[in-house]
């Protein structure tokens, strides 16, 4: 067995409508479908869908930092800087906080939370060659200014 692709991630949050209005307003992603009011789904394009949400309720705690689970989700957003600066400055204009911006070599970065808190990273990817024939050129890490 082989796995071929990521298919989807599904992400719980607290409150519905107010996660659909950011990864739908803000992050522009479509809305495909939802499932007994406590569920959403968007697609980025390709597949019926990539992204669902799921409700939890608000007295849902935060997740522990210190625990097994989710990292972050890393959504791309184009190809160049140029791409990356219009992001960037799309958040600015939405009032979402960017509280960190990466060089990782193979790719450039911004890191938001989304309004549970769930970490997002944002990025445009650098040329394929940078990685194909050394993927340990992931590994680099330095502050990336737009």
């Amino acid at each position: 067995m082989q796995v071929k692709a990521l298919g989807h991630v599904v992400l719980k949050v607290r409150d519905l409508e107010r996660s659909i209005l950011f990864y739908r307003d803000v992050l522009g992603m479509k809305e495909v479908a939802r499932y007994q009011g406590v569920m959403a789904f968007f697609t980025l394009g390709d597949n019926h869908h990539d992204l669902g949400l799921m409700q939890i309720g608000a007295q849902a705690p935060d997740a522990d930092h210190g625990s097994v689970g989710l990292y972050h989700v890393a959504f791309k957003v184009g190809d160049s800087l140029d791409e990356l600066r219009a992001c960037k400055a799309h958040l600015e204009a939405n009032k979402v906080s960017i509280f960190g911006m990466s060089d990782h070599g193979v790719s450039q970065s911004l890191y938001i939370h989304d309004p549970d808190g769930i970490e997002i990273e944002l990025y445009v990817d650098a040329d394929p060659a940078l990685w194909r024939d050394d993927p340990g050129a992931v590994l680099t890490t330095k502050r990336l200014q737009l």
